[in-house]
């Protein structure tokens, strides 16, 4: 499990560097709370974000992005491996919210009375 400090977010944007990507803290209206730029590898987020909301956000991008692990060192690589199962992990639970909510009718259309 990873720690949400500003040590493990200078540790995440250090790999960043390292495969190439450049990381941008910006005035926005992300979404997402980031926006990637694909073809010139810069990913834009959120500038009033804490150390952990940042964190959340590059890892996100992480799980999302082509990463070749050959360029990476052992202790780079053994963040991304950690990171990538912190990914996983929140996209299952999604998954799994999803699932529940359609199981529960959450997303059904609302029943109006008839006049």
């Amino acid at each position: 499990m990873i720690k949400y400090t500003k040590h493990t977010l200078k540790k995440v944007e250090e790999l960043f560097d390292r495969i190439k990507y450049t990381i941008r803290y910006e005035r926005g209206n992300f979404q997402s709370g980031y926006c990637i730029v694909e073809n010139k590898r810069i990913a834009v987020i959120n500038k009033f974000y804490d150390a952990e909301a940042r964190i959340n956000c590059l890892i996100e991008i992480l799980g999302n992005v082509e990463v070749d692990t050959e360029v990476l060192e052992e202790k780079e690589r053994k963040l991304y491996d950690e990171l990538t199962q912190v990914f996983n992990a929140k996209e299952e639970n999604a998954t799994e919210e999803d699932t529940t909510a359609e199981k529960n009718g959450e997303d059904a259309q609302p029943i109006t009375p008839e006049k």
